[in-house]
């Protein structure tokens, strides 16, 4: 599974919700497709999508199944969402934002934390870890990953020397 996004807002008395989603292109979303959504921190809920309308190239206002009022709606908002990986392959690589739960491997130190948030800053994105129980951002420079694999949900990358270690001192 991926994180693709969030729903952010409500939209009319119907149980119409706005998805905001993190994927690089925005026609990937279809009627009658299933999605997970974490109503629940771990646990993922499966809904059918019943309607979808393309607002702009990050949003569409979205109806679910079993969501047919704003009360239901108003539930559901700030819950992250989900879809199988094979439903987003190609653009999940283009988009930093389908990362998150992604672990990071570096070249030389092996495995380094699983990525909890990715941030833009100006033109750069961070990857959010938490290494010894110290919050840590690590650019994600094109030169520094080797591998992106979807699959299996890990990055690979060649750190400079002296990243790491500034966070992992005791």
């Amino acid at each position: 599974m991926l994180r693709v996004g969030k729903l952010v807002a409500t939209n009319g008395l119907q149980g119409k919700i706005i998805f905001e989603h993190t994927v690089a292109q925005a026609d990937w979303l279809k009627k009658d497709m299933p999605i997970m959504v974490e109503l629940i921190k771990g646990s993922l809920v499966p809904f059918f999508v019943h309607q979808v309308q393309r607002i702009s190239a990050t949003t569409y206002h979205i109806q679910i199944e079993d969501i047919n009022a704003l009360e239901d709606a108003k539930k559901m908002v700030g819950k992250a969402v989900y879809v199988e990986d094979n439903v987003i392959q190609k653009e999940a690589s283009d988009s930093p934002l389908a990362w998150i739960g992604f672990s990071i491997v570096d070249t030389n130190k092996g495995g380094i934390g699983t990525i909890e948030d990715v941030i833009k800053m100006g033109p750069q994105w961070l990857a959010k870890l938490t290494i010894n129980e110290q919050e840590v951002l690590i650019p994600l420079v094109d030169d520094w990953i080797k591998d992106l694999n979807i699959k299996n949900k890990f990055i690979r990358m060649a750190l400079p020397e002296g990243l790491i270690e500034i966070y992992t001192q005791n």
